[in-house]
């Protein structure tokens, strides 16, 4: 399980140290993050690479909570990744139909 605290809190800023050192998944987040036009600045870095923690750093436009930001982003990954999902179980299905099955002759 992951463990998160939190290094900094304003109406409009978030940082945060994740016990994670995962480039993919924070790379991500930020990219997602970012996405959002009320997202001011969003970014991640890994203070040391024989440490296994990332700190993730949100600031907002002032109309959006940077927790709410950070919630929406995640499940925006949830649902990419369900999708892809679904996508792909479709593709395999198909693509087994579509093998030729041996003839018993």
């Amino acid at each position: 399980m992951m463990k998160i605290k939190v290094l900094k809190r304003t109406a409009n800023e978030l940082k945060i140290e994740v016990d994670e050192k995962d480039h993919t998944l924070f790379n991500l987040l930020r990219k997602v993050l970012l996405e959002d036009e009320r997202v001011e600045m969003a970014g991640y870095k890994v203070p040391h690479p024989l440490i296994p923690k990332t700190i993730l750093y949100v600031r907002t436009k002032e109309e959006l909570d940077p927790e709410l930001a950070l919630k929406e982003a995640v499940e925006k990954i949830r649902k990419r990744n369900q999708e892809l999902r679904k996508a792909f179980e479709r593709s395999l299905e198909r693509w087994k139909e579509l093998q030729v099955k041996p003839s018993l002759s």
